[in-house]
């Protein structure tokens, strides 16, 4: 076995917040040929368990009294090539930016609008990330996973029976401690179908005086955008938007719009609307309050930020507080994003 367990490893490496956790035992999953004997192991068996990707969506609260393993594979090939579509699967270890960019190089389109997300590629259909009108499960074909319960068995589930939902999937919840990600299939278009009408990606073209867009230049208007109002994890801890945008039905939303007109809304289906949570945090009064080292983003109310030495005991606390003053002001439930442990 190629794989090296490690005893009281700090986590803060392995975390976008910054948070100086550790966990008891620490290993990364290189091969998927050293799963059966990470799954054999002492520390595997005594528990608990928890797989960690890019660290770029937990909350640490406390350090970790099991075993840590970060997903850590890596490779990209090509599995079907049509006229319309090449088909591509993705290592779970692969960097989500960097996998979105390799795409683009190859001419292909779908992911442009996800440029930037952090992450790695095994977590993205676990959260089914999305931004700027797309989620990943526009584009997703399958999921190939290891079902703990059977030795690391290879299971592969159709989009169909991922059960995508806003920021969540099957993995998220009641597959999530049995079902491993270890791969992504992704049905990608060689003609692009655009998305520019969501947020300011027409106005960020508009600037570079760009009326006919490729892919490539919507990835460059996202990551321009997204790099002037989110901070980089490198220099200030965070962990991206920490609130989901909450989705309320018709009525609350039409009452809610009748007191606040300039509201940011959106369709959500089903008589359902989706609603801008960083505008209910800035209108709150919190954009860019903060609380010791813990504070909420001056230039995105939906990203929470370590200035240095908050805990995540911290950080939570001063979400808690956010939820509060934005559920008083609005009577709307904003829910986090993160995995908090």
């Amino acid at each position: 076995m190629s794989l090296t367990l490690h005893q009281e490893i700090s986590l803060k490496p392995y975390n976008s917040f910054g948070l100086n956790a550790s966990a008891r035992h620490y290993a990364e999953l290189e091969t998927l040929a050293d799963l059966p004997a990470l799954l054999a192991c002492d520390a595997y068996r005594q528990g608990p368990v928890l797989w960690l990707g890019g660290g770029s969506n937990m909350l640490f609260t406390r350090d970790y009294p099991g075993l840590v393993v970060r997903m850590a594979t890596r490779g990209i090939r090509i599995i079907a090539d049509s006229d319309t579509h090449i088909e591509l699967e993705a290592a779970a270890g692969e960097v989500w930016h960097d996998f979105v960019l390799h795409t683009l190089k190859m001419g292909l389109s779908g992911l442009e609008n996800l440029s930037l997300i952090p992450g790695t590629v095994g977590a993205s259909p676990v959260q089914n990330i999305g931004a700027y009108g797309v989620e990943v499960k526009d584009v997703i074909s399958e999921v190939v996973c290891a079902d703990l319960a059977k030795g690391g068995a290879e299971v592969v589930l159709p989009n169909s029976d991922c059960r995508f939902a806003y920021r969540d999937s099957i993995f998220k919840r009641e597959a999530g401690a049995r079902l491993l990600v270890t791969a992504v299939r992704f049905r990608l278009a060689k003609a692009a179908s655009l998305k520019t009408a969501y947020g300011d990606i027409a106005r960020e073209l508009d600037s570079r005086g760009i009326s006919t867009p490729t892919a490539r230049d919507v990835s460059q208007a996202v990551i321009a955008i997204r790099s002037q109002k989110l901070p980089d994890p490198a220099q200030l801890g965070n962990a991206g938007s920490f609130f989901k945008n909450p989705i309320v039905d018709a009525s609350q939303a039409a009452a809610l719009l009748a007191r606040h007109p300039a509201l940011p809304h959106y369709p959500a289906g089903e008589g359902r609307v989706k609603l801008a949570a960083g505008w209910l945090i800035d209108q709150a009064g919190l954009k860019g309050y903060r609380e010791g080292d813990a504070g909420v983003h001056a230039k995105q109310a939906l990203v929470l930020v370590n200035y240095g030495t908050a805990s995540g005991s911290d950080i939570w606390a001063l979400a808690d507080k956010v939820r509060l003053t934005v559920a008083q002001h609005y009577g709307v439930d904003i829910e986090p994003e993160p995995i908090v442990i």
